[in-house]
């Protein structure tokens, strides 16, 4: 058992397990944890790129998905993502997580700016983001 020491001693925090897995983490209230996708490193005929010029993708893959936050009457808000969407997320923002070496992002269900649907080509707005919408034209 690790004992934490009170807030007013003087005494150092006993060091918590570092987590070993995503699966330990579960987010609280309306965090979502997601984990970039990494862009290409390599173009379609099989060039590599220096890592100088591979970007980073605002696209998310939803990982965790907390129950969601509680409105003023105490019910619960209904989460506009589930695991294993994939999301556009800011550029910056969210709070990082690195487990081992893989590095995740916290964010709330409200800092999204769209939801994806690639497999259908149908793009929508997150319902809880008003002012941002992604539209693609079929052709």
């Amino acid at each position: 058992m690790v004992s934490i020491p009170s807030p007013d001693s003087n005494q150092p925090r006993a060091s918590l397990p570092a987590l070993r897995s995503v699966k330990n983490l579960a987010p609280l209230l309306d965090r979502v944890l997601v984990q970039r996708i990494k862009a290409e490193a390599k173009t379609a005929s099989g060039i590599f790129l220096p890592e100088s010029s591979v970007k980073e993708l605002n696209e998310a893959k939803v990982l965790a998905v907390g129950p969601g936050a509680l409105d003023k009457k105490g019910n619960r808000i209904a989460m506009g993502v589930t695991v294993g969407d994939k999301v556009l997320i800011p550029q910056f923002g969210g709070s990082p997580v690195k487990i081992g070496e893989e590095e995740y992002s916290l964010f709330r269900d409200s800092e999204y700016v769209a939801l994806l649907f690639l497999s259908h080509y149908r793009i929508s707005a997150s319902n809880l983001v008003t002012y941002r919408i992604l539209a693609k034209i079929n052709e």
